[in-house]
């Protein structure tokens, strides 16, 4: 198996793959430790599989803090509560990318994989109608081939394994939001999330004691939010979050302001003769659910479960892989269309008087933020209990 991107995506695969005895080269096109734009927040099932790998020990050893609280603030309500446990495991956390892939990929590593770094992959290998493995630059620029049974494309958004192997896009929406972010010092924070019609605000912990503070616009106002970025960040935050802005007054910005106007939404078939997808290179959507890392995981365990030890017969790993690609539509379409709704930043009145009628019932709020989790699903919260709590309103 050849795995092409070895951040939150690509090293789990090549961990997972390893462990089961294939033999595994990951490629990268960084030099890690480097960091990229994040949301950083690992939901409950993220954690639950870093801790059935191995791995969970060392991001907390990171100096990465465990969050156990998380908080919703609207006009006119507001949701405090705990989170619901996936095997076992209530704490979240969000460690910076610097820190966790580097993890990731030293996992990968023991697991059996050769681990190649500031290599750009620049084509795919055809043979008898299947892609073969790959062509690539190392950083030196010396041109390399690789052949393998399977190539892997965990290479992001813009993946060049999708785009060589012409993976058809089979859902696509427009970009909703663009977003802007930057570190604090001296601010603690829980899970913290703030909106208003038109904003969005999000706040975790995360390493070295200091918080992500993250401020989203509607995708309409990014030509005019980048002329000056850090003053429409700030009256986002005043404006979505006035106690958080005095908690920030006495706090320390560390970094400078990142954003981006391109958060892309869409599916794409997710294998095909030879190759798969795996991450955002198959499935990517607005960052304001921050999902994007714990869909990675949860990818990258399903290819590897679906594939199993079917890569030596190719009809058998094409109907794995055929099934990987369906399960996956079909898991995720959920979380998009939820990820979609709230990226609308509209607020619509008959969500905001459902938390209102749920926010005396603890029972209630773990359970609506364990939709937002995966730990929860819609049917499981949409109980009678509910229906109940809805028909005294």
């Amino acid at each position: 198996m050849i795995v092409v991107g070895a951040r939150c995506a690509g090293a789990p695969v090549a961990m997972l793959a390893g462990r089961a005895g294939y033999r595994v080269l990951l490629l990268e096109k960084a030099r890690f430790p480097q960091d990229k734009l994040s949301s950083h927040y690992l939901h409950q099932p993220a954690v639950a599989l870093l801790d059935r790998w191995g791995l969970l020990g060392t991001v907390r050893a990171s100096g990465c803090p465990p969050i156990e609280r998380v908080s919703y603030e609207a006009p006119g309500v507001r949701l405090d509560g705990t989170l619901l446990p996936a095997e076992g495991h209530t704490a979240t956390y969000a460690p910076r990318r610097h820190v966790l892939d580097p993890i990731l990929a030293e996992g990968a590593v023991a697991g059996g994989a050769e681990f190649r770094q500031g290599c750009t992959v620049t084509g795919l290998l055809r043979e008898g109608g299947r892609v073969a493995g790959v062509r690539f630059r190392a950083n030196e620029g010396t041109e390399h081939t690789a052949r393998a049974r399977l190539v892997v494309g965990a290479d992001g958004m813009r993946s060049a394994v999708a785009r060589f192997a012409e993976a058809r896009t089979t859902v696509e929406n427009p970009p909703m939001t663009c977003t802007y972010y930057t570190y604090w010092e001296g601010l603690p924070a829980h899970f913290e999330l703030y909106e208003r019609p038109g904003r969005w605000v999000g706040v975790v912990p995360t390493n070295e004691g200091r918080t992500l503070v993250m401020a989203y616009f509607p995708q309409a106002e990014f030509g005019r939010v980048r002329t000056d970025a850090r003053a429409a960040y700030l009256e986002a935050v005043r404006t979505t979050a006035p106690a958080l802005h005095a908690r920030m007054a006495d706090a320390v910005q560390t970094e400078r302001l990142y954003g981006t106007g391109e958060q892309l939404n869409f599916f794409r078939r997710a294998y095909g003769p030879g190759w798969a997808l795996v991450g955002d290179a198959a499935h990517h959507k607005d960052s304001i659910a921050a999902r994007g890392i714990t869909d990675a995981f949860l990818q990258a365990q399903a290819l590897v479960d679906h594939v199993g030890a079917e890569l030596r017969e190719p009809a058998v790993l094409d109907r794995a892989g055929a099934r990987y690609a369906d399960d996956l539509e079909e898991r995720f379409t959920e979380f998009y269309r939820g990820t979609l709704n709230v990226a609308e930043l509209r607020l619509p009145e008959e969500r905001t008087s459902l938390l209102r009628a749920i926010a005396p019932n603890p029972t209630l709020v773990a359970r609506y933020f364990g939709t937002i989790s995966g730990v929860c699903g819609m049917e499981e919260f949409y109980n009678e209990e509910l229906l109940e709590v809805l028909g005294g309103v």
